[in-house]
């Protein structure tokens, strides 16, 4: 799971689509899949299968720095020049997955139950 700075809930319509997208080239790169993925208003769900070359550390400090250059890029209303502020917060939360990956991706899919008891009914932020 990786956060927006300050925990903000500016994951809707394009910049969601733009996340994911974004995420799912980064992931290419590192040979790194991505099985499933939710953007909730203000978190991602990820399940990742990492190669064993890669430590997790690496893909997802790879992940979440080149995403938010990218993201500032393509999403910004402000132009070129400026400084980049950070998109995502400080550290993430990584679970390693043993013989039954199909629980997380449940949770993964039906996370958006969760948070619909706090922010209302679900926006579209299914990627798959």
């Amino acid at each position: 799971m990786i956060v927006p700075k300050y925990r903000k809930k500016i994951l809707y319509g394009a910049v969601r689509v733009q996340v994911g997208k974004i995420i799912r080239e980064l992931s290419k790169q590192k040979e790194t899949e991505v099985l499933e993925g939710n953007a909730c208003p203000d978190h991602i769900h990820l399940l990742l299968s990492i190669p064993p070359k890669y430590s997790v550390a690496h893909v997802m400090g790879f992940l979440k720095g080149k995403s938010a250059i990218r993201i500032h890029q393509q999403c910004s209303k402000r132009k070129q020049g400026g400084p980049q502020k950070s998109f995502w917060s400080r550290g993430y939360f990584v679970s390693t997955v043993g013989q039954d990956p199909d629980a997380i991706r449940k949770y993964i899919q039906d996370q958006w139950k969760n948070d619909q008891f706090f922010d209302g009914p679900q926006l579209d932020l299914y990627w798959n």
